[in-house]
């Protein structure tokens, strides 16, 4: 009678956060168990104080954490910590779990979960996907000072002594800078996604990470041997002698790839036929320029000012903006930094500013209308902007444009600053370029009016797709309608930049879509001049680059512009390109 066989291969499909290959045994990171019931008290005062110790000893344990992201991850890093340590302090938190527990005389560790849990599930319901990631970062904090009320141990990755791949249902912040790159050799998870914090120090830490799976921690049992692909997206469990050696080869050839890439650190983006374009990274701090610096950035094609003013009580002043725009101008040295002026409202909420709730926020009062009417605040912000503009090459541009008198109004608002601040004094520099977000239809279909009055534009691809298609891409029912090759979108791109260039003026994009393999051969055949992207995109991206002729695309253009599908598009730049 044969053995029974229960080593079966298996296959599970996820999203890759961080790429390359890992192949070890599996180790389960199980959180412990924390239960909370509904009690009465009888002291509301000792209660408090509990509460109030328990969060001191999450501060004592968050700011040893974030010393060690600190040294192991670098500043960046570790001002994920520094944003927790805000949690703990924040008001709009503590206060409610402080005010339930005196007005309904319960126990800490109900009033926490419950407000808690009000706020994770607040965030996990908004649209934008950076948003919904916080909601972990919250849960990881609150879970963290519940575990002292609860008197339950935390669990503590650093401890791992072997060489593992991490199974669990999903990775804290905290889990993942404990992490030891040494012994952890990839990690996969059953939630999360590509902007989720964990995912995000993966990718600093060059952790291979495939997240999103939804049943990992069902399907694989400690000890077992795990492939994490975060090439292609998927997690084998139980592969074969033969499965093993063939990932160890693709492992070896994707190590000597990126020993390729970070040769072209220090070169230009040239493609074969001589064409130079500009590949800039995308960022959200000061502390982010290490990484475009790293990898060779050209630029910042996006400075996302928003997180700013995010994670705070009150506004942000001019005199700290004025230093964040100083740091990241100085340290990129003279090359230029697109700042992109404030794009709140909707999806991404500033509480301190109590702005009405709207039936569809995505195309409410955000970004550049939120601005207009809220002029005060615009107009610290462009002070800022222009006093820092003498310390590097300053780039400014508006989100949000539909219509050229909005864009007039908000480049008339920036020149009266200007003016102000020199009448001050001040000195300004006078080589500052004014363009716009091209992320509204409008804007794309009259790009040859706006031309006339911007020094560039910048596509953002990311709500160009949702706009055009009426698709909501975090939406998972209409999702397959979220196309970057759809030909109405290249349509749209190619208008944008024709019009520009009949101009003279140059135009970037810094959307996902600028980092995208399959993109890339067209949007560099359409003309465009800066792709602005994640920094650990841009290596590749060179690479891709350079081994592309732009007049060979070109001559193909038309027949790509007149297909029918985003899918006869993917089929043909693969098979030409």
């Amino acid at each position: 009678m044969l053995k029974k066989t229960i080593d079966i291969t298996k296959i599970i499909n996820g999203i890759a956060a961080s790429e390359g290959i890992a192949i070890a045994k599996a180790f389960r990171l199980e959180h412990a168990e924390l239960t909370v019931e509904k009690n009465s008290i009888a002291s509301i005062e000792k209660e408090v104080l509990r509460f109030d110790e328990a969060v001191a000893k999450s501060k004592s344990e968050l700011e040893t954490i974030k010393e060690y992201a600190r040294q192991e991850l670098g500043d960046d890093k570790a001002e994920i910590f520094a944003a927790h340590l805000l949690v703990l302090n924040d008001p709009e938190l503590l206060g409610p779990i402080k005010e339930k527990m005196k007005t309904e005389q319960v126990n800490a560790e109900y009033a926490l979960h419950e407000i808690a849990t009000m706020f994770v599930g607040m965030f996990e319901s908004m649209d934008n996907e950076y948003m919904r990631e916080r909601a972990s970062d919250i849960r990881d904090v609150t879970n963290r000072v519940l575990s002292h009320l609860l008197g339950v141990t935390i669990s503590n990755p650093s401890m791992i002594s072997e060489e593992v791949v991490i199974i669990a249902e999903d990775l804290t912040p905290s889990d993942t800078a404990q992490l030891n790159r040494k012994f952890v050799k990839g990690f996969t998870t059953d939630i999360g996604g590509r902007t989720s914090h964990s995912a995000i120090m993966a990718r600093s830490m060059e952790i291979p990470a495939v997240v999103g799976t939804k049943t990992v921690t069902g399907d694989i049992e400690n000890g077992v041997l795990v492939i994490v692909d975060g090439l292609d997206s998927k997690v084998i469990v139980n592969p074969s002698a033969e499965i093993v050696k063939t990932y160890g080869e693709k492992k070896a050839a994707y190590e000597a790839q990126k020993a390729e890439w970070a040769k072209l650190v220090n070169e230009q983006t040239v493609s074969v036929d001589g064409h130079h374009v500009e590949l800039a990274a995308n960022i959200g701090t000061p502390e982010d320029v290490n990484g475009v610096l790293e990898n060779g950035g050209e630029g910042v094609g996006l400075y996302r000012t928003e997180f700013l003013y995010m994670g705070r009580d009150c506004l942000p002043t001019e005199e700290e903006q004025f230093e964040a725009y100083k740091t990241v101008l100085e340290r990129m040295k003279g090359k230029p930094v697109v700042v992109r002026t404030l794009d709140i409202g909707g999806d991404k909420e500033l509480p301190y500013l109590e702005l009405p709730k709207e039936m569809n926020p995505f195309l409410g009062f955000r970004a550049i209308r939120l601005c207009l009417e809220m002029q005060d605040m615009f107009r610290t912000q462009l002070r800022a902007l222009l006093r820092a503009s003498t310390y590097g090459n300053l780039k400014i541009m508006f989100p949000m444009i539909a219509t050229l008198g909005e864009f007039r109004q908000a480049k008339e608002i920036l020149l009266e600053e200007k003016e102000k601040l020199q009448v001050e004094g001040t000195k300004v520099s006078d080589n500052i370029e004014v363009g716009m977000m091209v992320e509204i239809p409008s804007s794309a279909v009259s790009a040859d009016l706006f031309a006339k009055e911007v020094d560039f534009f910048s596509i953002g691809t990311n709500d160009l797709i949702q706009y055009t298609l009426a698709a909501d891409r975090m939406n998972e029912r209409v999702s397959y309608l979220y196309q970057p090759y759809n030909p109405a979108i290249l349509r749209l791109i190619h208008m944008v930049i024709q019009a520009a260039h009949k101009e003279g003026k140059w135009v970037g994009m810094c959307g996902e879509m600028a980092g995208d393999e399959i993109a890339i051969p067209i949007l560099l055949g359409l003309g465009l001049d800066e792709f602005s992207m994640s920094a650990t995109s841009i290596l590749k991206a060179r690479s891709q680059i350079r081994n592309l002729s732009k007049e060979d695309i070109e001559k193909h253009i038309d027949a790509i512009l007149s297909m029918s599908t985003a899918e006869e598009v993917v089929s043909f730049v693969k098979e030409q390109f």
